[in-house]
């Protein structure tokens, strides 16, 4: 099939949790996909064969997104294997569950430069591959507005994410290129075992809805899905808040 008439997407950080739901959402809605992962490259596969279930041209790469080179690289290799790229889903991130004091010089810059100065680099690279527009996504989290306990790296990180979200918006809006911010509510993935279990984030990960469900991966991914499509075309710059309702209610 013409590569042209094709949709490309790279998510980063989806291997697993968040990432491998958009992953998997976007392969059944017609899209090739390429994903990063950092470390384990075991799942990787295992989420590369689900993948190519859907027929669809997929593949993985082991990148660390905290570093400029290998956010090159990767790019080179989109363009090698892809061509072109319709949509960058900015998923990968990483922190340092302590409070600020704590928080070491060393640390702030790998948490900074993962979560909000890696998916600044990429969503440039990724822009000059959008040659007929195209959609970035960011995944954001409730921490870059709420202020949790031993989440100062996050939240911060985060909030940088979300600015991002706003200048690039208007910056590559001339490129007919959307940008914007997800951010969901606490999920119980695995991410949640950094984190002692009496936290803040625990328990609001164990608090019920207004919705009535916990919120899952998958309505996240549907969420990124949406924005992927023709009928998000208006939205730009917007930071979408996907918790079934829970930050709306009073702090437990």
């Amino acid at each position: 099939m013409n590569k042209l008439n094709q949709k490309f997407a790279l998510v980063t950080g989806g291997s697993r949790g968040i990432g491998k739901a958009i992953c998997l959402d976007l392969t059944k809605h017609g899209f090739n996909v390429a994903f990063t992962y950092f470390r384990n490259s075991e799942i990787a596969q295992k989420t590369l064969t689900e993948l190519k279930k859907e027929k669809k041209e997929c593949f993985s790469i082991k990148t660390h997104l905290g570093k400029e080179k290998d956010i090159e690289i990767l790019f080179e290799e989109i363009k090698s294997k892809f061509g072109k790229l319709d949509v960058l889903v900015n998923n990968a991130a990483t922190g340092i569950n302590v409070k600020s004091e704590e928080l070491s010089p060393k640390h702030w810059d790998w948490v900074m430069n993962t979560n909000a100065k890696g998916p600044w680099i990429s969503s440039i690279l990724a822009s000059k591959l959008m040659k007929n527009g195209g959609s970035i996504i960011n995944i954001s989290s409730p921490g870059s507005q709420k202020v949790l306990s031993n989440y100062f790296s996050v939240g911060v990180s985060k909030s940088a994410l979300e600015s991002v979200t706003r200048y690039l918006s208007i910056e590559l809006a001339d490129k007919n290129i959307r940008v914007n911010t997800i951010s969901p509510g606490i999920i119980k993935t695995d991410a949640l075992n950094a984190f002692p279990s009496d936290s803040e984030i625990n328990l609001l990960a164990n608090r019920t809805p207004p919705s009535g469900k916990f919120l899952e991966t998958t309505d996240v991914a549907k969420l990124v899905t949406f924005l992927c499509s023709d009928d998000s075309y208006m939205i730009r710059g917007q930071n979408i808040i996907i918790d079934g309702g829970v930050t709306l209610l009073p702090r437990i």
